[in-house]
């Protein structure tokens, strides 16, 4: 298995050198590849503070490039019901990673943080 990193994946999703998104597409043909939460949370920070990308758009683009048989992503369950709470609220995405824990793995999240503790 390959671990893409977050260069792999935001080559791969915004096209902008056509070189490096040609390599990943080969690593995909070969391989079955993962993508780790770290990474995704990586991405999207990425996606929103660099290229200004919005919460909506960014959220079915990470949903798009995970949505495949040939991309395995680290507890799939949690990241795309995150993805959907950060495209819905103003909340970090990592924030909405630790709902995702409350929510989709019956973890308890041990917050003061009075915006996370409205969605948990």
């Amino acid at each position: 298995m390959v671990i893409f990193d977050t260069n792999a994946i935001l080559r791969y999703v915004l096209q902008d050198n056509h070189d490096m998104a040609e390599i990943v597409e080969q690593q995909l043909s070969k391989y079955v590849c993962c993508i780790p939460i770290e990474v995704i949370a990586e991405v999207v920070y990425v996606l929103s503070k660099v290229y200004r990308i919005e919460r909506k758009t960014l959220a079915q683009i990470v949903l798009d490039v995970t949505d495949t048989d040939k991309i395995s992503v680290v507890q799939k369950h949690l990241v795309e019901y995150a993805l959907k709470v950060y495209a819905s609220s103003s909340l970090d995405f990592v924030d909405c990673l630790l709902i995702g824990y409350a929510k989709k793995n019956g973890h308890t999240v041990f917050t003061f943080d009075k915006k996370i503790q409205k969605y948990l």
